[in-house]
C-alpha cells in the first residue's frame, strides 16, 4: 500500500458523444453500442477528506437537483472500493459541479471516477489505473472513459476503451434546453421507433470512420458532415423542445448540432468561442434554451490536483 493521505482533491470530466450506433436489445436488457466519446473541460471536481464516516455534498454551477443519498454514483463509488478492498475507512467527499444535471453529459459518471481516483489516493490503496477503470465499468459505461479522458471510441456497452488521436482544439456550444430525459426511457423509445419501422439495427454496430480521420486531421466540416445519434430520434419523441434547438443551431449557422447520448444536452459543433457566443444569443432570443455552456475538448481525463 502507498502512504495514506489526509485531503485529495481531484477533477474528471464531462462528456459529449460525436457518434453512438445502438444494435438490438439482447435478452439482459441491454444494447451493443459503438460510440466516439469526447471529455470536455467543464468538471465534476472532488474534494475527499479523512473522516471516521462517509458523508457527501455539493455545490454546484449549474441547475437541477441531485439525490446525496445512497443512490449517488459517487457515494455508490466509494462503497464500491470499500467493499472490493474490504475497508471500514471514512472520507467526507465534498463535490463541486460544472457538468449539467442529467443532461446526458456524464455528470454522475464523472462524480464517480473522480472518487475512485481520490480515495484509492486517500486510502493508500494503490490499486493502479487499470483496475480502477474496472471497478467504474461496475457503475456505469461513461465511468471508465471519465477516467480516460481525451477522445475514445467506445465498444460494448461503451466501456471498452481505444484512444483516438485528434488534432487541434475543439469548440462545442452545448444547449440545455431545460426539462428531464430518462436513459432507460429513451431506449425503450429507440426500441419502439424500431419495431415500428422494422428497421433490424446491426447486432455489431459500428464508427464512420471518416470521423476518425475528421478527429485525427482537425477537419471541422468532416467532423460536421459526420456527427451522428441513433437515440436522437427517440429523444426527440420524448422532449419536444430538443429538435428545434437542433434546427435553429443549424440555421444560424453552426457547422453541425446533435443531441448529445441520451440528452437533452444538445452539442452544437462551432467553428470558435466567438461563434459559439453568437449561437448561444440567437438561441436565448428564439426562448429555445435555459442554458448555454461553451466548453473546449478534447480534456484530460481524472486527475488529482492536490494532496496533503
Amino acid at each position: 500500500m502507498a502512504q495514506a493521505l489526509q485531503r485529495v482533491v481531484v477533477r474528471a470530466p464531462g462528456k459529449i458523444n460525436l457518434s453512438l450506433g445502438v444494435g438490438p436489445v439482447d435478452d439482459r436488457g441491454y444494447h451493443a453500442l459503438a460510440t466516439v466519446f469526447q471529455a470536455v473541460d467543464l468538471y465534476e471536481t472532488i474534494t475527499a477528506t479523512r473522516a471516521e464516516a462517509l458523508t457527501l455534498e455539493m455545490t454546484s454551477e449549474v441547475a437541477g437537483e441531485v439525490p446525496l443519498d445512497a443512490s449517488n454514483l459517487a457515494l455508490r463509488a466509494a462503497e464500491l472500493l470499500r467493499e472490493e478492498c474490504a475497508l471500514g475507512e471514512g472520507a467526507a467527499l465534498h463535490i463541486h459541479k460544472q457538468v449539467p444535471i442529467a443532461g446526458g453529459m456524464g455528470g454522475g459518471s464523472a462524480d464517480a471516477a473522480a472518487v475512485l481516483v481520490a480515495l484509492d489516493r486517500l486510502w493508500g490503496l494503490d490499486l493502479g489505473a487499470e483496475r480502477l477503470r474496472h471497478l467504474g465499468a461496475r457503475l456505469g459505461a461513461d465511468v471508465p472513459f471519465a477516467m480516460l479522458g481525451h477522445t475514445a471510441l467506445g465498444r460494448g456497452n461503451g466501456g471498452d476503451l481505444t484512444t483516438v488521436l485528434t488534432h487541434g482544439e475543439w469548440t462545442w456550444l452545448l444547449a440545455v434546453p431545460g426539462g428531464h430525459l430518462s436513459t432507460p426511457a429513451v431506449f425503450r423509445r429507440f426500441d419502439e421507433i424500431v419495431a415500428q419501422t422494422g428497421r433490424v439495427p446491426s447486432s455489431h454496430p459500428g464508427v464512420d470512420e471518416r470521423q476518425l480521420q475528421a478527429l485525427s486531421s482537425g477537419n471541422i466540416a468532416l467532423l460536421a458532415d459526420t456527427l451522428h445519434n441513433d437515440l436522437q430520434a427517440a429523444a426527440f419523441a420524448l422532449h419536444p423542445g430538443l429538435e428545434p434547438v437542433v434546427e435553429e443551431a443549424e440555421r444560424l449557422g453552426a457547422p453541425a448540432a446533435l443531441v448529445s447520448g441520451s440528452g437533452p444536452t444538445v452539442a452544437v459543433l462551432v467553428e470558435d468561442e466567438a461563434q459559439a457566443r453568437s449561437l448561444a444569443a440567437g438561441l436565448r432570443h428564439a426562448s429555445l434554451v435555459e442554458t448555454c455552456l461553451v466548453a473546449r475538448g478534447s480534456a484530460p481525463g481524472a486527475s488529482v490536483l492536490e494532496e496533503e
